[in-house]
């Protein structure tokens, strides 16, 4: 599939995973956490649409592969940039940049990559900055639903992991304009 649009980019916690089924061991990495519901469907459909997917997460490196390899979603992402590897932390462009370089992607096209988050101030602000387009997954209740700022306010928003399936024609066909 020819594509416009280059990569698809998850946070983790709460837009993937309920936070609130963590179990972690004493290091503070994830050992097991329940999915959002359609969140493995959509990683899933969109891999078989031919997207390239990554992961941009805060956090313990070994969380993301415990929880995705449980579910045998692990192998399907790309790229993974995690804070405690890369060294700083969302909002901080490194983290983001880091993931898109792993993908190949130059910084005149961030614009055909979408951010898909839970949290405003790290999801929406990174990825806003680097002018990618921004999809804000208001789910749950843990994080600030009220931007601060400009930076915050996400372009697209979305209730639930599958909702993000009904945008894809929509950024397909900005990107083709």
């Amino acid at each position: 599939m020819v594509s416009n649009l280059l990569a698809i980019c998850f946070d983790f916690g709460d837009t993937l995973v309920d936070e609130a089924t963590e179990v972690k061991d004493q290091t503070a990495t994830t050992l097991y956490a329940e999915l959002i519901p359609g969140a493995e469907s959509l990683i899933r459909e969109i891999k078989t649409r031919g997207y390239r997917i990554a992961l941009i997460a805060d956090g313990r490196p070994g969380t993301y592969r415990n929880v995705l390899s449980y579910y045998n979603l692990y192998s399907l992402f790309d790229a993974v940039a995690v804070s405690e590897l890369v060294g700083v932390a969302k909002p901080d462009p490194q983290l983001f940049v880091a993931a898109l370089n792993q993908l190949g992607i130059s910084p005149q096209d961030y614009s055909r990559c979408v951010m898909v988050g839970n949290h405003l101030a790290r999801d929406i602000r990174g990825a806003n900055n680097l002018g990618m387009i921004s999809v804000w997954i208001d789910w749950a209740p843990r994080r600030s639903k009220i931007p601060a700022d400009q930076s915050e306010v996400p372009q697209y928003t979305i209730k639930k992991p599958l909702d993000l399936l009904d945008l894809l024609p929509e950024f397909e066909k900005k990107l083709a304009g």
